[in-house]
């Protein structure tokens, strides 16, 4: 549709041309202008996050970017299968994800600059680059620090533990570090540590020690101030609300599950975590990481995804099919992360080796699109050809559907602001 000029725009555009701005500049004006609106606007799409991760590094051509048209050495040795979304196309082992690819946001153009195991996980959990000068806070801790227990729950869970130190606090004091459950849920013995009181240990017991370490807190707290006794103190505070709560025991609990369910999850590690993860989100738990496998195969990446990826395909798909049947997935945000993608060659030892370049994630739920493809890596799979997509976008997209502001300061040690997210901004495209 053509533009149409008035009289009054020239007038105005001869006006800024004496100020010495052209239209460029007032157009950029107001984008910016508009970007802040967003911005400002948003309260948050997501109540929840589940978060699964993939350590070593999954490649990106046998799992969500397959490239069955580029020559048999960056092929490689699999086949790929069509999905519900038009021109979308998935490793044949995700069978069932590619009839719930109508639900999810593939992305194809992830990108950052960090071969080693370390630092592609630090990028992936912080949205910062590493730094020899500070360790900075995972995504789940800042939504901890920013919103705190709901139900009596933990704000920020680890299945089945915290995975590395990345997930952890960083800066940010250890009173919001993740509460893991310490076991595997897919265990017939699975239990949550430090969840029922200890043998002989009444209720009424419970509360007694609970007022006498009150009494030891206030003590201390009139002659010393210290980031340690607060998160100390904090840490028991919630300990005793999740171990008092019956609710909250029960939400840890996935023997309530229906039989039924738990097998369509499948009785494994990626089921039986997902589900929990499911129950966690349910009950009012923030923000879930789980992982799932290990993709660093530097050899034999027919027989490792052919051994691994099954699993997590049906329960990855279950996982969406249940959040949208409860009503929840448009307020979950279900993200998949890795550490880098692989090689865009095939090497010698039928394996992909470290390639940060480019790779594969997902996302789903929580305000972003449903059936949609974003960015695009070129035909051999080696570098983003379209929309790439780094980590600090990509946080800062993830907080902003929680409803946080990424440009927002918080304190490192020594009274040094640090933004959440530094030079990120909302991939407006991926939004619903």
């Amino acid at each position: 549709m053509p533009l149409k000029s008035s009289r009054r725009d020239f007038l105005y555009a001869g006006y800024l041309g004496g100020l010495g701005l052209t239209m460029a500049d007032l157009f950029r004006a107001e984008k910016a202008q508009a970007d802040q609106k967003f911005f400002e606007s948003n309260e948050g799409t997501a109540n929840s996050v589940i978060f699964i991760f993939f350590p070593g590094g999954q490649a990106h051509q046998e799992t969500w970017d397959p490239k069955p048209y580029a020559p048999l050495e960056y092929r490689g040795p699999m086949g790929s299968i069509a999905t519900k979304v038009s021109g979308g196309r998935l490793n044949e082992m995700l069978k069932n994800t590619a009839q719930i690819a109508d639900k999810i946001t593939v992305v194809n153009s992830h990108t950052h600059g960090e071969a080693a195991h370390e630092r592609g996980t630090h990028n992936m959990f912080t949205g910062y680059r590493p730094s020899p000068a500070l360790e900075f806070p995972s995504i789940g801790t800042v939504v901890s620090h920013e919103f705190g227990p709901r139900e009596n729950l933990p704000p920020y869970v680890c299945i089945p533990s915290q995975p590395n130190r990345y997930a952890g606090t960083g800066y940010l004091p250890s009173s919001y570090a993740p509460f893991s459950l310490g076991s595997d849920p897919a265990s017939d013995s699975f239990t949550v540590k430090d969840l029922k009181l200890p043998d002989g240990v009444d209720d009424k017991r419970f509360n007694r020690r609970r007022t006498i370490l009150g009494a030891v807190n206030d003590y201390f707290a009139t002659r010393e101030k210290a980031d340690s006794l607060d998160a100390v103190d904090t840490f028991y505070e919630r300990a005793y609300s999740l171990v008092s709560s019956q609710k909250a025991r029960e939400a840890f609990d996935i023997a309530r599950e229906p039989d039924k369910l738990r097998d369509e999850y499948g009785r494994n590690s990626a089921g039986q975590r997902m589900l929990m993860a499911r129950r966690l989100v349910e009950a009012g738990v923030r923000y879930v990481t789980l992982t799932y496998g290990g993709w660093d195969m530097h050899g034999d990446i027919n027989g490792g995804i052919r051994g691994q990826m099954p699993a997590f395909d049906q329960a990855y798909a279950r996982l969406i099919r249940d959040l949208d049947d409860r009503g929840l997935l448009d307020s979950t945000l279900v993200c998949t992360a890795t550490e880098f993608g692989r090689t865009p060659k095939i090497n010698g030892n039928a394996g992909r080796d470290h390639w940060p370049k480019v790779f594969s994630t997902a996302m789903a739920g929580g305000g972003i699109k449903r059936g949609a493809i974003y960015g695009l890596s070129s035909a051999t799979g080696s570098e983003p050809e379209e929309d790439a997509l780094g980590v600090e976008d990509w946080a800062t997209t993830i907080y902003h559907c929680m409803g946080i502001v990424a440009e927002k300061e918080l304190m490192a040690p020594g009274d040094r602001p640090i933004e959440i997210v530094k030079g990120g901004k909302v991939r407006k495209e991926l939004l619903a």
